[in-house]
């Protein structure tokens, strides 16, 4: 018993560990090298690397500490803790990979693909420690302030803070020219496919659909939904129009991971069944979300 209220306790820190390792690979291997703000306190880093030579590492520390001692307050220690400890990695992995990485990066001649595989890595590493309730730090405890009390996916005030972050990138070019230009539009394409990721990352298997199944067998096909998928199931009356019959439709909302199993439920009961499935925004309420700021 113990020992698994151990590994209960400990895991979060692994898997925050996780995260910070690949958070900090697309930083010193693709960003930096390549003088690309991605945002967050990575980017205020890396302009303060370029600026004063402070190494990226110590800059990413010195950043968060501000942003930590709010979250302690407003979040709670607990959270604070993961914090502190996913910054402390990020810092560590920060200072390690930056002098054993590439001058020129990994991909010195890809500008562009460093970015991109930068920007997926990066929404990678947040999402996975944002999903054990750490943090990465710098906006991204914004992120998690915010969503705290309202329904606000984390990826779009990832987005809003960054905007401004990125803007910084105009500071470490002698002149506003095309290479300056060409690096803050290198940011915001960056800002824009972290956002995505994260979001994926964190609601990929929270996402839900809604189906409407059509079968003369409904007795059976929803009993079996219920006993499977473990899901509510609601009969809706209806009439064909082109038959004149009395039809019952089976409505259904189940989790985007769990549709698959509800077609082939739907199908071994019924192989003449007619069903359209649809994504939903949102579902709240038991055995879904909650609505966050309502009490």
């Amino acid at each position: 018993m113990k020992n698994k209220n151990l590994l209960k306790e400990i895991k979060p820190y692994l898997i925050i560990t996780f995260g910070m390792l690949i958070y900090s690979f697309a930083a010193t291997g693709f960003l930096v090298p390549h003088k690309i703000v991605g945002g967050g306190a990575t980017g205020i880093s890396t302009v303060l690397f370029y600026l004063f030579g402070i190494p990226v590492g110590v800059g990413y520390a010195l950043v968060n500490i501000i942003l930590l001692v709010i979250a302690m307050k407003i979040l709670g220690p607990k959270f604070g803790i993961k914090t502190i400890f996913a910054i402390a990695v990020g810092s560590i992995f920060l200072g390690i990979m930056q002098p054993l990485m590439p001058v020129d990066g990994i991909l010195p001649d890809e500008k562009f693909m460093s970015t991109i595989i930068a920007a997926m890595l990066t929404g990678l590493g947040i999402g996975i420690a944002i999903s054990v309730g750490g943090s990465t730090g710098g906006t991204d405890i914004i992120a998690m302030l915010v969503t705290k009390y309202h329904n606000v996916s984390p990826g779009k005030i990832l987005m809003f803070c960054d905007f401004c972050v990125i803007a910084m990138t105009l500071l470490i070019y002698d002149h506003i020219d095309r290479e300056a230009v060409g690096g803050l539009i290198y940011g915001y394409v960056m800002m824009g496919i972290v956002s995505f990721t994260v979001d994926y990352v964190l609601t990929g298997k929270t996402q839900s659909a809604q189906l409407f199944i059509f079968t003369d067998k409904f007795d059976e096909v929803a009993r079996e939904l219920t006993n499977q998928v473990h899901r509510g199931v609601t009969l809706i009356d209806a009439k064909g129009w082109y038959t004149g019959q009395d039809k019952k439709i089976i409505l259904i909302v189940a989790r985007k991971h769990e549709a698959s199993d509800v077609l082939r439920i739907a199908k071994q009961v019924d192989p003449n069944v007619f069903m359209t499935m649809a994504p939903v925004m949102g579902v709240f309420g038991k055995g879904f979300d909650e609505v966050k700021g309502v009490k």
